[in-house]
């Protein structure tokens, strides 16, 4: 589908989205963090920044009554929604028919929560979806551990969670969602979204996240090993990391050890580090606990 045919196909209005909703008797709840998006230069701009190919299989989370589902359809092979709320997931494949009857069999429903999905009935490419903003950040690496084959995508988020995601070290935003997504893949910022695009309308804005995959670091550590260690040293950010890794490395000793063979300065604090340097601390630590018999 060309961008000028996507630009012209109708998405669901603001009249769209309150008479379904009025339908199936929804009313939003801050429990599941359904905010609708009600205007479809928004579904177009997300789809045009998440850059979606015409043979790709998008995963959408969320989709709630399906302003972005439609607008997924038109630019990508299939699309793979996952719906925690039963009358939204069924009412969805009747709205495509509806839209879009020609790209019916397009699409596959997924009643479940994402955070519990670790199967799909395709492997997705891309990720794109209007996330929830109580669970945004534990579905995307939920996603990322289990999905291999997600090799880029677009979400969006709580505009300060954005800014988590995307943050460096050293920023003041910076932390474990930060880092634990950098083992996954690059992570930017790929702009803000008003609240008056959404029905109900959030008090504060909204942030795209655009991300590319990269593999993982080199390193003998594991994942859980290597986050094991990004929690400890956030979980007292302010204390030297010779302090705050601790209590997870079995003692201040300890902790120092693996440090100074990491090559990491005990007196240094976790927001300072990358990636990287968690991954070298936990190799440190497993090559001492190996050297040592533990």
């Amino acid at each position: 589908m060309t961008d000028e045919a996507n630009t012209i196909r109708p998405l669901l209005s603001a009249t769209n989205i309150r008479a379904l909703a009025g339908e199936l008797d929804v009313r939003p709840t801050k429990t599941l963090g359904q905010n609708f998006v009600i205007d479809g230069n928004t579904i177009r701009r997300i789809v045009a920044a998440a850059k979606v190919s015409a043979d790709e299989v998008v995963l959408e989370v969320g989709p709630g009554l399906g302003s972005l589902t439609l607008g997924l359809l038109d630019a990508a092979a299939r699309v793979v929604a996952i719906e925690i709320d039963p009358k939204l997931a069924e009412r969805l494949p009747k709205t495509i028919e509806e839209f879009r009857p020609e790209l019916a069999g397009n699409i596959d429903v997924i009643l479940s929560d994402a955070m519990k999905v670790t199967e799909l009935p395709h492997a997705p490419t891309a990720l794109v979806a209007n996330l929830p903003y109580n669970v945004a950040v534990p579905v995307v690496l939920h996603l990322f551990e289990h999905f291999p084959s997600l090799r880029h995508g677009l979400v969006m988020v709580q505009d300060e969670v954005a800014d988590r995601l995307v943050a460096g070290p050293g920023s003041r935003t910076y932390g474990v969602p930060s880092v634990k997504s950098a083992w996954y893949a690059k992570m930017r910022k790929a702009g803000v979204i008003g609240t008056n695009v959404f029905w109900p309308a959030p008090k504060i804005n909204s942030g795209l996240v655009g991300f590319e995959r990269h593999d993982a670091p080199e390193t003998t550590a594991t994942r859980k090993q290597v986050f094991a260690v990004i929690d400890a040293a956030f979980a007292q950010r302010r204390k030297t990391l010779r302090a705050a890794l601790s209590g997870w490395a079995g003692g201040a000793v300890a902790a120092e050890a693996a440090l100074v063979r990491a090559g990491i300065d005990p007196q240094a604090r976790g927001e300072k580090l990358g990636i990287d340097e968690f991954a070298r601390i936990a190799e440190a630590h497993e090559a001492n606990l190996a050297e040592n018999g533990a």
